[in-house]
């Protein structure tokens, strides 16, 4: 289960799954975003291919529009994910949120 939603600073904190399952609802809610976007990550636990395929076309489309994604509390697990696959140099990643 994925929850996603505007937190009290703005951001954007998902929490649970990012999966194919949930791919096309969390794709909707950040299609709805401009400029520069934190998402907090703290509460995510798990983020699958498809779930990076969501977040590098929000990624593209702000970038085109001078935004871009920034992330935020990505556990170490997480943070591994997007090391192993490249996308570390694609996003700004904030150790703390």
């Amino acid at each position: 289960m994925l929850g996603i939603e505007y937190g009290q600073d703005g951001a954007v904190v998902v929490s649970g799954r990012l999966d194919a399952a949930q791919s096309a609802a969390a794709q909707a809610f950040l299609d709805k975003v401009q400029g520069t976007v934190t998402l907090d990550c703290s509460q995510l636990e798990y983020i699958s291919s498809a779930g990076l395929g969501v977040l590098l076309k929000t990624q593209k489309r702000l970038l085109a529009s001078s935004g871009k994604l920034r992330l935020a509390g990505l556990k170490p697990h997480l943070r591994d994910i997007f090391t192993y696959s490249g996308f570390d140099q694609l996003f700004e990643i904030d150790s703390a949120k």
